[in-house]
């Protein structure tokens, strides 16, 4: 089993347990049990029911969109909603982070045993006001009052009634009662467990090493009928097969000043006949 707390918020308080800069008031105020989290948020200027729980994966199954718990409002609007109003809510509206799931919402009076709130909305003779039950799936940042202003209903109220089957009845704002649910399960481990594996298993299979150098240049030297003394040729068997194809002594010579020449080698001297 799980606790679970049921606090009816009251305006102006912080879904947090602390304000140490503003000051401000806080769930510390109202619930003075240790090691328990608000599963979910509510706006400080929005009233209603707040769930909080010291269990983990009650907690993600509240407040994660994934599970798509639905949250009743009762919303008190600007003016008095048309038919159309209600069917775009119906229908999805579309916000600048993207289009709402379809919701519930009907009209209707003004909630028996509403409590007055501090400071009240603000009375205007000339436009009246509306309330609406307005139930959704999803979490996003202030998402009622941005769906019923985008369909020309600025949202003056707002009151959490319910979260799933859960209820603020009987609370008065401020008040909060515990009971106790079943837990559940923690999610498990995405995919399969790996067995574990040996060193030699872990390593994967060996590659097969590359052939050496000699190998490749013997076999290149038995295909082309070439005789390497080493796998790695020296310059003197390249210039003695530069020798035996040229056509002339000279250009022998020429051919290896000039490359000694370039790379800034001492130039070869021509050894001087010997005279009889």
């Amino acid at each position: 089993m799980a606790r679970l707390i049921l606090l009816n918020k009251p305006y102006g308080v912080l879904t947090q347990f602390t304000d140490r800069e503003n000051g401000r008031q806080t769930l510390a105020d109202y619930v003075n049990l240790p090691g328990v989290y608000a599963a979910g948020r509510l706006d400080r200027d929005s009233e209603g029911l707040l769930l909080l729980t010291d269990n983990g994966p009650l907690n993600a199954q509240i407040a994660h969109p994934k599970y798509k718990k639905t949250k009743t409002y009762w919303v008190q609007v600007d003016g008095d909603p048309d038919d159309a109003a209600l069917a775009a809510l119906r229908n999805g509206v579309m916000l600048k982070d993207g289009m709402t799931l379809p919701a519930r919402v009907r009209r209707i009076d003004e909630p028996a045993g509403l409590w007055e709130r501090d400071p009240p909305v603000r009375f205007r003779k000339s436009i009246p006001t509306s309330w609406l039950e307005l139930t959704i799936s999803e979490g996003r940042n202030r998402q009622v009052r941005r769906m019923t202003a985008a369909v020309g209903f600025p949202t003056l109220r707002l009151v959490r009634y319910a979260i799933g089957d859960w209820t603020l009845d009987g609370l008065v704002p401020g008040q909060w009662r515990e009971i106790e649910v079943a837990a559940p399960r923690a999610a498990p481990l995405s995919g399969p467990t790996a067995a574990p594996r040996s060193d030699d298993a872990a390593k994967g299979p060996r590659r097969a090493k590359k052939p050496s150098f000699a190998n490749r240049c013997g076999g290149q030297a038995a295909a082309h009928g070439s005789v390497y003394d080493d796998a790695k040729p020296s310059r003197k068997v390249h210039r003695t097969r530069s020798a035996r194809s040229s056509d002339s002594p000279s250009d022998i010579t020429g051919q290896d000043s000039a490359a000694r020449s370039s790379r800034g080698a001492r130039p070869f001297n021509r050894r001087r006949p010997v005279k009889d």
